[in-house]
């Protein structure tokens, strides 16, 4: 039989964050952003959840192909744009809308050869300094394709750097304002970021906002908020078994390194998982695991293959557990007690973005 440990992305999940989404952002249009494979969650599995969404933003061509191919026919947004002239041609047979950042992506336009103009969204760099042109020369770049035949319609972008912390969006927004004052087009601000902590406010208010993380279960400004206090629910969970245990004295030490040493006599798990199925192999002593549903902590350095698991809480809680226990990594164990997996990128000192991002291949995925 295969490994323990497997993936499971709760379609019902997907719905309500979608929906959360959805209210916060008053009455906006909602982009579902699946780039990243729908952040590791695989567009196949993750479609049926984020169906209800008005859109799907993403950075891949296949990543499109795929969604048309699940039965989408409503509006896809290419995040970053086309990346060579032949790009077009498929935004064209796919009816693809996408982002112009630059100006070779306005020549690329001009040079396409189309009998149907494209809808693209016309981003500003207000602060961020990845991707857009810089307020000063917006409105050139928005004149010289609304001069295009290959244009119809064009929307104004912006992207917060700073919504999930205390700078906030202001100073962006009001560049953002000034600049766009007068320029015709639908509006497209806000990040899960944005929309959970600063839609209300009516400036901020557009006519399309990008849910990103918060449809995943996943707080975008953790530790400060957790996705319990913003009603969000976990999309993925990550779980496998105990599959052996080890009996410790006092002086006993536990993996590679010897980092973890044994005060007194204690029994150890060793679950299923490790850094070759995406688990960090930074997560230290300590890393919080549920194992039967109870909280526990991981013991010593992650292997490849597997993980040291305290079992003394259980055991202090008359549950004792042995091989064939349930190991939630992250997510939501059987018997429901949830394990956020901010909480465990965290201890290894990075987001839930990347643990999303990182499951490998060899985890079996699967949707309930």
């Amino acid at each position: 039989m295969p490994r323990p440990i497997h993936a499971t992305i709760h379609t019902e999940a997907l719905r309500h964050n979608l929906g959360h989404a959805r209210a916060a952002a008053t009455d906006a249009r909602v982009w579902a952003v699946v780039k990243a494979n729908a952040y590791g969650h695989g567009i196949a599995h993750a479609f049926e959840g984020l169906r209800a969404a008005d859109g799907f933003a993403l950075l891949d061509l296949d990543e499109a192909q795929a969604l048309r191919d699940l039965g989408w026919r409503g509006p896809i947004l290419l995040l970053e744009g086309v990346f060579e002239q032949r790009d077009l041609e498929l935004c064209s047979r796919l009816d693809l809308w996408h982002t112009v950042h630059c100006e070779q992506q306005i020549d690329m336009l001009s040079q396409h050869k189309t009998n149907v103009a494209q809808r693209v969204f016309l981003k500003m760099n207000s602060g961020m300094n990845r991707l857009g042109f810089a307020p000063h020369s917006y409105r050139s770049a928005w004149t010289r394709l609304s001069a295009l035949p290959q244009v119809d319609e064009i929307s104004l972008m912006a992207h917060f750097s700073d919504a999930d912390g205390p700078k906030g969006i202001a100073q962006q927004m009001q560049v953002f304002q000034h600049f766009t004052q007068d320029l015709p087009g639908e509006r497209s601000l806000s990040n899960s970021a944005a929309i959970l902590r600063h839609c209300a406010a009516a400036e901020v208010r557009a006519d399309w906002v990008r849910a990103g993380i918060a449809l995943y279960g996943s707080a975008p400004d953790f530790p400060q908020h957790s996705a319990a206090d913003w009603n969000l629910h976990p999309a993925m969970t990550l779980s496998t078994k105990i599959i052996g245990t080890q009996d410790l004295v006092a002086g006993d030490s536990v993996g590679y390194g010897s980092s973890f040493v044994a005060e007194n006599p204690m029994t150890i798990g060793i679950a299923a998982c490790g850094y070759a199925d995406g688990y960090p192999r930074l997560c230290p002593t300590g890393t919080p695991i549920l194992v039967d549903g109870l909280r526990t902590r991981t013991l010593g350095r992650v292997s490849m293959d597997m993980i040291g698991v305290d079992l003394t809480p259980l055991q202090l809680a008359g549950s004792p557990a042995g091989v064939g226990s349930e190991v939630t990594l992250w997510g939501r164990a059987a018997k429901g007690a949830v394990l956020a997996i901010d909480e465990v990128a965290h201890a290894a000192g990075t987001i839930g973005y990347e643990l999303m991002c990182a499951l490998t291949a060899r985890v079996p995925v699967n949707a309930d």
